[in-house]
């Protein structure tokens, strides 16, 4: 059977890179003895640890994934924000996806765990010996009637950063605006970095302050959820921070309609009580969060849980019932905050965990749950949110200045400047490790 011949096309690479085309012919079938499914921050993560990691042999790692390009998502508020432009936020998959490890752009279509294969969407097998699942989730901005046209119309004054195609009209939209009903939106249920919608209000909120307008807005959090934060500590702080900068809390109000000509925003009320009673806002502004979920064909796929996460134990990262498949990240059903830095606990564990497996010996690697929200509460101030399973704070910086909930012009840096450049000097290429920094963990520490 002939193979399918994919051309990478010519691309304009850094200054520092030679700038050439790539051309990978994929046959028909192929088998790796590790598939990583999904090219963002933790497949090409766990590719190059395992890359790096003298315990694995005979190295074969393939990444599935059709995208040419490998974002820095955490970023995206940055950009949003006027803080970052938005080319520092990406690469080209090539430059990211580490040496050694084959680049299949193939869309997945199906697992077949019994068989230990994936098939897919371009008729290519792809089998295994071990499998890691890491494609993110799926950001609906169908599931909210009205937006995506909104979206559309630079003059609706709806935007949204979680997406690389609005994210700038995010900046422009709190530049323009003057006066009037300002609105910032979360949905109900999980999404990824559970403060991104927050970061956007106080850093437009201190944008408008600057510009002198801000008494000429009124600003509202409408957020589907009762509190404004998971983790109590944090919630009470931003709580109070909500009162004193005058911003009204529309608690447990998802959004469901927006309607660009009318600027009227609609949201279901989901108070116990309220029998989802529908609510009409007008605004002048939107910034929109919208509702995410598994990708279908996970959630359609033996993998995935009863809510359509890949089933993983929440220590181990191994999937209940497949022993040699392993998740992280966003798709995974690991219950905690999906945030980059989660990842940076995730994979140590994950590849300590699949080494164990390989060779045969009992799996001790266990992830406490840590995830952290470089939480943006105006310029020069960032309340940095850290903390484990349980909602229990572990902050790395508590013991040398104090409680991390109060907003430190130290942890704005973090954010702004070091992360950035750690995510594309240290994190992807597997040297990096969150609160340990560049000395990696031991996974099996209680």
């Amino acid at each position: 059977m002939a193979g399918i011949a994919v051309l990478r096309p010519l691309a304009r690479a850094p200054a520092r890179r030679i700038v050439r085309t790539y051309a990978t012919a994929i046959p028909a079938k192929a088998h790796h003895r590790v598939v990583v499914v999904g090219g963002g921050t933790a497949g090409v993560t766990i590719a190059a640890q395992l890359q790096r990691n003298p315990e694995f042999e005979k190295k074969d790692i393939a990444i599935l994934d059709p995208a040419q390009t490998h974002h820095y998502q955490p970023g995206w508020t940055l950009v949003g924000t006027g803080l970052r432009d938005l080319n520092d936020m990406k690469r080209h998959m090539f430059e990211v996806i580490p040496e050694g490890v084959k680049h299949y752009p193939l869309k997945v279509s199906t697992f077949d765990p019994e068989n230990n294969t994936i098939k897919t969407a371009e008729g290519v097998d792809v089998s295994y010996d071990y499998l890691v699942v890491a494609p993110g989730l799926e950001t609906n901005f169908a599931g909210v009637a009205g937006l995506e046209q909104a979206l559309q119309d630079p003059a609706s004054q709806v935007s949204s950063t979680y997406s690389e195609k609005t994210v700038e009209q995010v900046w422009k939209n709190i530049r323009d605006f003057k006066k009037g009903q300002a609105i910032f939106t979360q949905p109900a249920g999980i999404i990824k970095c559970a403060g991104g919608p927050q970061k956007v209000m106080w850093m437009a909120l201190s944008q408008w302050k600057r510009d002198g307008v801000r008494d000429n807005i009124n600003a509202t959090f409408a957020t589907g959820a009762a509190s404004m934060f998971a983790v109590p500590k944090y919630s009470q702080a931003l709580e109070d921070l909500r009162k004193e900068r005058k911003v009204e809390g529309l608690f447990q109000h998802n959004l469901v309609k927006v309607d660009p000509k009318t600027k009227v925003a609609t949201f279901k009320n989901l108070a116990e009580g309220a029998k989802g009673a529908l609510v009409e806002r007008e605004f002048g502004f939107l910034h929109v969060v919208p509702p995410q979920k598994p990708w279908d064909w996970v959630a359609k796929s033996k993998l995935a849980d009863a809510a359509g996460w890949v089933d993983v134990d929440k220590a181990t990262t191994q999937h209940t019932k497949y022993k040699n498949v392993f998740s992280l990240g966003d798709a995974s059903s690991l219950p905690n905050s999906k945030t980059a830095a989660a990842i940076t606990s995730q994979a140590p564990v994950l590849v300590d965990n699949l080494l164990a497996v390989m060779k045969g010996r009992e799996i001790k690697g266990a992830y406490d749950g840590y995830a952290s929200c470089p939480l943006l509460t105006g310029h020069n101030e960032l309340m940095l949110c850290e903390f484990k399973y349980g909602g229990v704070p572990k902050e790395t910086f508590a013991n040398i200045l104090g409680g991390q909930e109060a907003p430190s012009r130290l942890f704005y840096h973090l954010k702004k400047d070091f992360f950035p450049y750690v995510y594309w000097n240290a994190f992807v290429k597997g040297t990096w490790y969150g609160p340990s920094g560049f000395f990696r963990p031991n996974t099996t520490a209680s």
